[in-house]
């Protein structure tokens, strides 16, 4: 129990369907509010707040008046996510409250088996019609001796150009609960713990639109971590703190998925079980893989001839698509890449056409800039695009979490789907079941991702620690936009070859190919822009690219066979009849898999094995009785 409330009194018990996850609601003998959370009868959250601060009434103290109850079950189809069907089932909980003014608030829970959400839905009190969130009280504390494992929020208008923060920051591994923060700011989502007991937590958010701004959570203070706003700095101060909407109207979920077994917080849809789509889709939206220059061979790639090798490329692998990026307005010019999709389209290939969000917040030279945040600019933009046969863009460096921020990616999503554009955000928030809400959405950056591997050693001496992570935090709860899996041993465009001064340049990558493969599977994203250059027709095995020809984008279900955060993982993802396995290990011992019990996971057969003998990537056909990986190694199944 949390020592600062210690007289408790409980006012509701909320349960699982399977009973096993339960929220207890409760009151402080200071008038607080707040609940606590068990699984299996074992202590997960002490005792937490719950309530909000508007700038018209305080709704820090509440009195109960009483709740409703009703089962939810919930089908629903989703290609762009871990899995394309979903069954949800959960309870739904609306709790009823009013504070000393008579004005009313209800506390709303869903709880499935899994994962816990609740959100505040604030009612029109005398004249007031809407409401600004001065501060959302909501925290969450943990048992003495819990984990963490957290990314610090960075300090605003900081980094290169002034385009911080943009969630890419390193994480904190296995620090006790209560370490604070590197910057002062607290945490961004997701924020993931582990209890003494051994039960995992995760914390996040869903359902953020141009109705309230992103939050994170606060560094520790008294016993607990709290929900906590952007920063004044952020986008150069532009735009409010506080976020406000009209009354009646709610806030976004605060989701926390908890489970002794990791593999549910890898396999979690709580994100996207929850909001609504925001409109329906404008067109069929096909997404698929994507080759990119930019990532290898940099800024002097965007030109025309370079982008054509690129299109050959993607033609060669069979993608559908190539990404255009930065200054291309300039170094290529708006009448020859009308000639580049349209010889793109010859090919059977189309372009993603790369933007700057950049307008008053940063110091972004690369072009286009100032067009995607201007609507009139924005809208004519896009009408060009769809005349050409674009079929998407990438949108970079938003840097802040504000409502206004917030308000320009939902506004950039909508008018490219009048447009019939899919869109990935780069430098950019968390996605926040945009998947779900927007359904030309196809993918967010928002963590430290591949072009660190190229500009630093240590992201590549790193590389297995920092991808065992993901699945199961920042790829978790949503499409993660990562940019990678390299062939080039050498991260530059000559790979291994000196330059013209007998240097060679770019970062050495420590991971081994079989590793890389393994990284399309683990990495989740419905576009993904591999990193891939023309020369690994030639200098990479061949068996791997046979397997990046293959691999899919797209999901029709998700099982995580095990790992630890920073350590080792193993996914499975289906696509129709096939299962792909993808094992990375980051830990010092080798990390054996056993592959009877991978065939009876997935109830499935192995037909193919691709992982590292020798040094070299081996291929066989699964005969294998089971797999030894290695550090900063993987392996590849598939299996029918």
């Amino acid at each position: 129990m949390n020592l600062l409330f210690s007289l408790l009194v409980s006012l509701a018990v909320l349960s699982s369907p399977d009973g096993r996850l339960n929220v207890n609601i409760e009151t402080s003998s200071e008038g607080f509010t707040g609940y606590s959370i068990s699984y299996d009868n074992a202590e997960v959250m002490p005792f937490s707040r719950l309530g909000l601060k508007a700038d018209f009434t305080d709704f820090s103290t509440l009195e109960f008046l009483g709740s409703e109850q009703k089962d939810v079950m919930v089908n629903y189809s989703l290609k762009t996510i871990k899995k394309s069907e979903v069954d949800y089932q959960a309870k739904r909980y609306i709790l009823h409250f009013q504070n000393n003014e008579g004005a009313k608030m209800d506390i709303e829970w869903q709880l499935s088996n899994t994962d816990a959400a609740f959100r505040y839905t604030v009612q029109r009190f005398k004249e007031r019609g809407s409401i600004r969130v001065m501060q959302e009280l909501s925290s969450f504390s943990f048992p003495k001796g819990s984990l963490s494992w957290l990314c610090p929020q960075s300090d605003a208008m900081v980094g290169w150009k002034r385009t911080k923060p943009s969630y890419e920051e390193f994480y904190s591994l296995e620090a006790k609960v209560g370490t604070g923060s590197e910057f002062g700011h607290g945490f961004t989502f997701p924020c993931l713990f582990r209890t003494g007991s051994g039960v995992w937590v995760l914390v996040s958010e869903t359902g953020v639109d141009g109705s309230y701004c992103g939050s994170h959570l606060s560094d520790y203070q008294d016993g607990s971590y709290s929900i906590a706003f952007p920063m004044m700095e952020e986008n150069n101060g532009n735009g409010t703190v506080e976020p406000a909407f009209a009354l009646p109207g709610s806030t976004p979920w605060r989701t926390l998925t908890v489970s002794p077994d990791i593999s549910s917080i890898a396999q979690s849809t709580i994100t996207f079980d929850l909001p609504e789509q925001k409109y329906p889709a404008n067109c069929d939206y096909a997404p698929g893989k994507s080759t990119w220059s930019w990532i290898l061979w940099q800024d002097a790639s965007i030109n025309y001839d370079d982008q054509v090798a690129f299109v050959d490329l993607a033609s060669e692998l069979g993608y559908p698509y190539c990404l255009v990026d930065a200054f291309w307005d300039k170094t290529i010019g708006r009448e020859r890449i009308e000639v580049l999709s349209s010889y793109a389209a010859s090919k059977g290939v189309n372009l993603f056409m790369w933007y700057s969000s950049s307008g008053w917040w940063n110091d972004i030279e690369q072009s286009p800039t100032d067009i995607m945040c201007d609507p009139i600019k924005r809208k004519k933009e896009m009408r060009w695009l769809r005349s050409i046969g674009v079929k998407g863009i990438k949108v970079d460096f938003f840097g802040g979490d504000k409502q206004e921020t917030i308000r320009l990616y939902e506004s950039i999503l909508s008018d490219a789907d009048d447009h019939g554009l899919m869109v990935i955000f780069h430098g950019c928030t968390l996605p926040r079941g945009w998947e779900k809400m927007y359904p030309n959405y196809v993918g967010s950056e928002a963590v430290r991702a591949s072009e660190n591997l190229v500009f630093n050693q240590y992201d590549c001496d790193i590389e297995a620690q920092s991808a065992c992570l993901h699945p199961f935090i920042r790829n978790a709860v949503g499409c993660m936009e990562f940019g990678g899996t390299f062939l080039n041993k050498r991260l530059s465009r000559s790979n291994e070859m000196p330059d013209s001064k007998g240097k060679v340049r770019g970062s050495i990558r420590r991971t081994s190919d079989a590793f890389q493969l393994a990284t399309a599977v683990v990495f989740q994203n419905p576009v993904q822009n591999f990193a891939l250059a023309p020369n690994n027709l030639e200098d990479a095995p061949s068996q791997a690219i046979s397997f990046m020809k293959e691999v899919p984008t797209l999901w029709d279900d998700v099982r995580c066979l095990g790992g630890y955060p920073g350590k080792w993982a193993v996914i499975a993802r289906r696509s129709g009849d096939k299962w792909y396995i993808g094992a990375i290990n980051a830990g010092n011992e080798g990390l054996t898999l056993e592959i009877k019990q991978i065939e009876k996971a997935v109830g499935a057969s192995v037909t193919t094995a691709l992982y590292t003998e020798k040094g070299s990537l081996k291929n066989s056909s699964g005969k294998e009785k089971r797999l030894v990986i290695p550090k900063d190694d993987g392996a590849v199944l598939i299996l029918e």
